[in-house]
Order: structure tokens, then C-alpha cells, then sequence
């Protein structure tokens, strides 16, 4: 076999499944190593007697990402997969007892902020028209493109978006870009929270963050028929349909590489021959335990690592009509919060708290008839040796009485079947270092041209993909990174 039409992705995460998909579409013979039984990694999915979870994201925006690829590959999307653009984007509650609706329909969500919290009419379609503004004229070029490469930069339009970039977008932090555009401190917390999609400090990262908002309120948010993993197994059978060929439960031990090229990984103590390697492990361990490159290693370490996640997992025996699919419960400070999660590297004891409950899209189908699937999140800090089991107690109390408060429902007895996820279990199943979920955060100004490129120049025919390295993590911009991957990797091929 010829090594050098065979491409060796490692990793089965959202981010490999799109990088075999468009690797195999380019003609070459793929082969995917995941350490786990099951595919995409972080995208993935379990059952506690009649209640479904998803394990970790439940955000689905950006759908296109995913149509892109079915259309690349060939085949009708309508036979793999489904959804459908929610109403309401998110539930905000606040302590005080206010509830605000996020509505897609801008009028509607509008008038909520006005009637709710005082926000003066039209103030949230500037705002949404200049993060519309951000993403078109900046953050796609940014996000699309790789910016470690002269030629592609031109291509992008680069210069267009240097010269669309504004003072506050760089130099002021979110939270003072959207202190500017709103009244209440309510809403200013609202719009902070989008930091947290790339796991952030809206007290530090740029105003540029403010684009984020543009993809659910101006795009949309979604529901995926069958939950967040039918987007995993949409993506497995596809690639699958693609000639892709899976090993599970096989960790790569080892990439190997020579004279500045790549040559395969070892697998089973057994060379796996291959020009084309593409790493969808953390960046930092694919230098550290693939390539026994320590000092790469580091240099990777040189940024922060982003917050990570406690994750509760409840089978509720009851239903909740003022909760929907996105439901966000606000600490009173939040500054206060992110001080915790970034400085002190601490859980803080009054936090945020997000509920995501699939079974109000499928009643029935993801819970038992008049019960619930909650997947309970609070932002954690990432790993530094905590310690995780008294958190888990700790937290478990604290969130419990904190929706028992705002709910006006005693949510101990309801609780019926019970699992948690936390920072350590997520490095552990996933190889997400330190457990942060997006790899790195982006609380510098400079944080866009420090992640980690899609390929290095020192090893030709070894490339990067997923949350660690650029354009960042979350599930749109994983699918990015493979795009990116592919189309630099096809050119290093001619």
C-alpha cells in the first residue's frame, strides 16, 4: 500500500470525524484510532435506565458546518439527520425572580428586555447588528481561514478585516462593550455569558467576544432530532459511507516522524504507515506523549488553559413548564464567579447554573412521561489537583438548594437516577488537558494568533484539529479546524 495516499487520523472526536469525512472525500484512504469504544469524544452519549444524556455539548448552532460536509460528501443530509430552529433560544433566571425569554423572533426578545428589565427599544438590534458586523466583516475571516499561513491570510481578505477591527473590539474587555450598549446590569450579565462558549472571562477576553452572540440570537439556535449525538452518529455513518475505516478501543502510542516528515503512528507496539497524520488529541498531549516533545509541550502551557465543567446528570420524576431546553440560573456576582474560576482556580460557592433538558423537545422519547432529563453544568476551573470529590458533595448540595429556591420545588426526592462528570473524568475520557473544555482560553487580546496552527512547520504531513488549536473549541469551530486542516493538507500534497 502506498503510504503516501493513506491518511491516519487519531481521534474519533467531532473534529476527526469531519477531518476523515473530507480527507476521504479528497481520495485518500483514511483510518481513524480511537481510544475509546465509541466515537466523538467529547459529542458523546449514555442511558441511565429510561433517561437519555449527552455527555457534553448541548448547544447546536451553525447547522451549515454539518450540511457542508453531506454536501461535499455526496449524500442527502435528510438521511442521517434532522432538526430544527428552537423558538425561544434560552430561559434567564435571576434571584430576584425575574425570568427572561430570549426569543429567535428579535421583536419579541426585544420586548422582553424592555418590559423586563428596562432596556431602551431598539437597543438590542444595535447591539445584534454590530456583532452581525464583527463575525461578517472580522470573525469570519478569522474563523474560516488559518493565520499562519501568508497565502491564505491574502486569500481571506485579511487586510479587510484588519481594517473592519475597532479599538473597543481589542482593547476594551466584554464586559465593558456590552456595559456600553445596555442599562441594566441584568442584561450586561446576559450577553457576559457568552465568554463561557469558548470558556472565558467576559472580565478579560476582548470586546471582539461579542461576536459569539451573532451565531444564536442573529443565526440560531437548533435542536438535533435524537439529541446532541445524532450529530455524532451522522457524521460516523457518513464517514463510514466514505470508505473510513475505525479502530476502537486503540490508542496510538506514538507518531512517528523522521528527517522533518511524518512517516505513521505506532499502534500495538506496530508501525501504521502514513503521509498524512492528523492529531485530534489535545495539542499539548499529542507533543508530550506522541511525540516525546516536552518543550513544544510547554510552549503550549505559555497560554491559559480555559475553565472546565461540573456536570450532574438527573433523571428527574417531574416536569417543569417554566423551564425549556436552554436554561440559565445567574449568580448575583458574577465577576465575583469568573475571579474564582481563573484567579483562585476555585469553585465559587453561589454559582451559574445552566440546565440543559432534552426531553422538552422528544417527551417521551428522552425521559420517561412526565419526567426529565437534566444535564446540570457549572463552570469549573481547570485541574490543578483540587480536591474533586469534595466538590462533587459540596456542589451537589449548593446547586440542589439553589433551584429548589428559584423553582419553589424541593428538587431532592425527585431525583431518581444520578451521574456526574467532572474536570478530572473529562482529561481522563477525552485527553483534554487539565479538563479544560476549548483547550485554551481567550482572555488576551492576542489569543486568536496564539492558539496552536492546524499543521507545523517542523514535521510536514502532521496536522492539528479540534478544540486546542485554531480556530478554538465549541462544536462549529471544531468543524472549522477540520475544513482548515484539509485544505492546507491538500495543498502540501500537489
Amino acid at each position: 500500500m502506498n503510504p503516501g495516499n493513506k491518511a491516519i487520523v487519531i481521534g474519533a472526536g467531532v473534529a476527526g470525524l469531519a477531518s476523515a469525512i473530507r480527507l476521504a472525500v479528497q481520495g485518500m484512504e483514511v483510518t481513524v484510532y480511537e481510544k475509546n469504544s465509541y466515537p466523538g469524544g467529547k459529542l458523546s452519549h449514555f442511558t441511565i435506565g429510561d433517561y437519555q444524556f449527552d455527555a457534553g455539548p448541548s448547544l447546536f448552532t451553525q447547522p451549515q458546518n454539518i450540511e457542508e460536509l453531506f454536501a461535499l460528501a455526496g449524500e442527502p443530509i435528510a438521511d442521517y439527520f434532522s432538526y430544527h430552529k428552537m423558538p425561544v433560544s434560552c430561559h434567564y433566571f435571576y434571584e430576584d425572580g425575574t425570568m427572561v425569554k430570549a426569543y429567535a423572533d428579535r421583536d419579541l426578545f426585544d420586548r422582553e428586555l424592555v418590559e423586563k428589565l428596562g432596556e431602551a427599544p431598539g437597543a438590542l438590534a444595535a447591539y445584534l447588528n454590530r456583532s452581525e458586523r464583527i463575525y461578517r466583516d472580522i470573525g469570519s475571516v478569522f474563523l474560516q481561514y488559518s493565520l499562519h499561513k501568508t497565502a491564505t491570510l491574502f486569500k481571506a481578505g485579511i487586510l479587510r478585516a484588519l481594517k473592519a477591527t475597532r479599538w473597543p473590539y481589542l482593547f476594551r474587555t466584554m464586559h465593558q462593550l456590552n456595559s456600553h450598549y445596555f442599562r441594566n446590569a441584568k442584561t450586561v450579565q446576559l450577553f457576559n455569558r457568552y465568554a463561557t462558549y469558548n470558556g472565558s472571562n467576559p472580565y478579560q477576553a476582548p470586546g471582539m467576544l461579542s461576536l459569539i452572540p451573532h451565531l444564536e440570537h442573529n443565526e440560531g439556535s437548533f435542536y438535533a432530532k435524537g439529541g446532541m449525538i445524532s450529530i455524532t452518529n451522522a457524521l460516523y455513518q457518513l464517514a463510514l459511507k466514505k470508505g473510513v475505516h475505525f479502530c476502537f478501543n486503540t490508542p496510538v502510542q506514538r507518531i512517528i516522524h523522521t528527517e522533518g516528515k511524518v512517516c505513521g503512528v505506532v499502534v500495538n507496539d506496530e508501525n501504521q504507515l502514513a503521509d498524512t497524520v492528523v492529531s485530534n488529541m489535545d495539542v499539548y498531549f499529542t507533543y508530550r506523549h506522541l511525540m516525546n516533545d516536552d518543550s513544544r509541550a510547554q510552549q503550549v502551557l505559555q497560554q491559559e488553559r480555559s475553565s472546565s465543567a461540573l456536570i450532574f446528570y438527573w433523571g428527574m420524576r417531574k416536569e417543569f413548564p417554566q423551564l425549556d431546553l436552554h436554561n440559565i440560573f445567574f449568580t448575583l456576582d458574577y465577576q465575583a464567579e469568573f475571579d474564582h474560576l481563573f484567579r483562585s482556580k476555585k469553585m465559587y460557592d453561589d454559582p451559574t447554573v445552566y440546565i440543559n433538558i432534552t426531553s422538552k423537545c422528544e417527551p417521551g422519547a428522552q425521559a420517561p412521561q412526565g419526567c426529565e432529563n437534566w444535564f446540570v453544568m457549572v463552570n469549573a476551573p481547570a485541574n490543578i489537583g483540587q480536591d474533586w470529590e469534595n466538590y462533587r458533595a459540596l456542589y451537589r448540595d449548593v446547586i440542589i438548594k439553589k433551584l429548589s429556591r428559584l423553582l419553589q420545588t424541593d428538587l431532592e426526592p425527585l431525583i431518581e437516577a444520578e451521574e456526574v462528570l467532572d474536570p478530572v473524568l473529562i482529561e481522563s475520557r477525552t485527553a483534554s488537558y487539565m479538563g479544560s473544555l476549548y483547550g485554551t482560553s481567550s482572555n488576551s487580546k492576542m489569543a486568536a494568533f496564539l492558539r496552536h496552527p492546524n499543521f507545523t512547520r517542523a514535521v510536514k504531513g502532521l496536522y492539528f484539529v479540534g478544540g486546542s488549536v485554531h480556530p478554538g473549541g465549541g462544536i462549529p469551530l471544531c468543524l472549522l479546524s477540520a475544513k482548515i486542516m484539509s485544505e492546507i493538507a491538500a495543498t502540501d500534497r500537489k
